[in-house]
């Protein structure tokens, strides 16, 4: 992916359930200075009873990774993904705000 640059992926979710579910994910990026850069656009996807499918991940690395001295040597983003039920009205604590 080049910096500036929008990137489609996809990666494959599965509804076990006998039930309709709304889905969200969340990412993580390693090496974990990098994640800064990283920008994806979140999207919520409904998944019916026993349904699989191939979603889209649309994200692009921020131009300023490329001027930034302390990325440099980093040649290699990882991305990983978590897929999970959305739960309606449940309000997530921020990480490191009480």
């Amino acid at each position: 992916v080049v910096p500036g640059e929008t990137a489609l992926a996809f990666y494959k979710a599965k509804n076990p359930t006998d039930k309709p579910i709304i889905g969200i994910s969340t990412y993580n990026v390693v090496p974990f200075e990098a994640g800064q850069y990283f920008n994806k656009i979140q999207v919520k996807q409904r998944l019916n009873p026993q349904e699989e499918v191939d979603m889209p991940v649309f994200f692009y690395i921020d131009p300023e990774f490329a001027e930034d001295p302390k990325m440099a040597k980093v040649d290699l983003i990882t991305l990983s993904y978590t897929f999970f039920e959305a739960k309606e009205g449940q309000k997530l604590p921020l990480p490191g705000y009480p």
